[in-house]
């Protein structure tokens, strides 16, 4: 996995042996116009032998392509090569261009700006209302919408577009709660309060979603943290919640010493990253709570340690347990005014629900990441199956599934999706067995068959990639997704137990 090409923007993978470099979280998707112009123009400077066309693509490819925040991160980076001078004065001038021309285009209708000024405040950073503005537009209204995809992130840091909100809801905006939404929260209530509650009626009930409502208590009780029985529960969360402290007073202080000085150096890296567009989790106080959490986790579990990508899956327990103690949307909330009981609660439960996680999962994250290898593989062998059109245009355009895929099963679709629509998925994840492991596969199908047009119309690896790592979900709700888990759970139901048509 490793190659010459990586080091200019992944200095610390050096550091962890096999692990594959992952480009930017839900930022916005590339332009493949300009991106492609671009590449195309360089690839006629600096042309290659035919017999090592693959390899040379694939470190082009690396080469103009970065992390939404990468850029400064890393003091150990030089971007003051002629090449990134390059690509910064030709992006920069492009983009502009583009600017200029959907502004010069809104100005013709200003009628339509009238009526859209009222929803966006005049501080652009109070994402909250720009969002519920955002989502709030009709499928026909795609002026506003398409510009937001069409952003260009590379190199220089993009301008922060409206982030959809945390909260359960379509694309299209959330609708007041109907008759049969009223009666399944009920029947979860029913469930939860019950003396000894059902776990499998409450997963049979949570495969489709569960209400924000009673997320909380649900997730503990799925992810085995909370026991069945009700007079259990308080004191239950109580001796683990204390127990989660002691492994702080005990290892905390530890962080300093030199032999886990690269583990905490990585996550001190990391944790900036996480969710860079969502201002909840830019608050210093939470990105303590987040090193705590994944320090205390790598150093009780050596046979794999931190590893880039773990970060990501406390965001959703994190929101999910907030929301406990928070009415409004999270994504602005200042944790400052919850008190220290109430976010020591907060870190402990996520610390004890993403353990169980990855308990299902370790071998994704132990040396050489076999369980991702083998994930990998699994994938490319179903779509071989399901969509040979497809897997043959990969093939010719000598794109490798590790190249995308590896990301998709690391951090389990989560840059792929906006957080509100992980937080969905994981719904389902803790109703099927082996949720994260198994069942992610083919999610994981359906996903790439979801794009498989926009994929036949690419012609080149560059494009391919690009497509593939910027994939344009921003928008996405409980539709989306709910359509993205049923397709699933067909491949599922047609090939989990069906191992010749499984494989060629």
């Amino acid at each position: 996995l490793c190659c010459s090409g990586w080091s200019n923007f992944w200095p610390q993978a050096i550091l962890l042996p096999h692990i594959q470099p992952v480009y930017g979280a839900q930022h916005p998707p590339l332009d493949p116009r300009l991106t492609k112009n671009f590449i195309k123009e360089r690839s006629k400077v600096n042309t290659v032998p035919l017999k090592n066309k693959k390899a040379s693509s694939f470190h082009e490819f690396a080469r103009n392509t970065s992390d939404a925040w990468d850029i400064g991160d890393d003091e150990e980076e030089d971007f003051s090569s002629p090449s990134f001078q390059t690509l910064n004065s030709k992006v920069a001038l492009a983009t502009a261009a583009q600017v200029l021309e959907n502004h010069s285009k809104l100005r013709v209708k200003p009628e339509r700006s009238q009526s859209t000024t009222s929803d966006v405040p005049a501080n652009y950073k109070v994402i909250k209302s720009s969002s519920d503005a955002q989502l709030s537009r009709n499928s026909s209204d795609t002026c506003l919408r398409n510009p937001l995809h069409k952003q260009q992130s590379l190199p220089l840091r993009p301008i922060i577009p409206l982030v959809a909100r945390i909260s359960d809801q379509n694309a299209s905006g959330a609708p007041p709660m109907t008759v049969r939404e009223k009666t399944r929260l009920e029947k979860f209530r029913q469930l939860l309060s019950s003396h000894n509650t059902d776990l499998d009626e409450l997963r049979k009930c949570s495969w489709p979603g569960v209400p924000r409502e009673v997320r909380p208590v649900t997730w503990r009780l799925l992810s085995g943290y909370l026991p069945a029985n009700t007079e259990r529960r308080k004191l239950t969360l109580q001796r683990k919640r204390e127990e989660y402290f002691g492994f702080i007073e005990q290892y905390y202080d530890s962080r300093n010493e030199e032999h886990h000085q690269d583990t905490y150096r990585q996550i001190h890296i990391d944790i900036p990253r996480t969710n860079p567009l969502i201002p909840l989790f830019q608050q210093p106080l939470v990105q303590e709570i987040f090193e705590r959490i994944l320090f205390i986790w790598a150093i009780r579990h050596p046979a794999s340690g931190y590893v880039q990508g773990i970060n990501d899956l406390v965001t959703p327990f994190f929101v999910v347990f907030l929301s406990e103690y928070v009415e409004e949307d999270v994504e602005n909330f200042d944790v400052t005014n919850l008190s220290q009981d109430m976010l020591r609660s907060i870190e402990a439960d996520s610390f004890w629900c993403m353990s169980k996680l990855l308990d299902g999962i370790q071998d994704n994250y132990t040396f050489a990441q076999p369980g991702i290898q083998k994930k990998v593989k699994a994938l490319e062998e179903l779509v071989s199956r399901i969509d040979e059109q497809v897997h043959n245009h990969f093939r010719r355009y000598e794109v490798e599934y590790l190249q995308f895929a590896f990301r998709w099963m690391n951090n389990l679709l989560m840059r792929e999706l906006p957080l509100r629509c992980t937080i969905r998925l994981w719904d389902t994840y803790q109703s099927e067995p082996e949720g994260f492991s198994h069942f992610h596969l083919y999610v994981c199908a359906a996903f790439l068959i979801k794009w498989r047009k926009e994929i036949l119309d690419e012609e080149d690896f560059q494009g391919l990639l690009m497509l593939l790592q910027n994939l344009p979900t921003i928008h996405w709700g409980n539709e989306e997704i709910g359509l993205l888990l049923a397709e699933a759970y067909r491949l599922k139901y047609m090939f989990a137990d069906a191992p010749n048509h499984y494989r060629r």
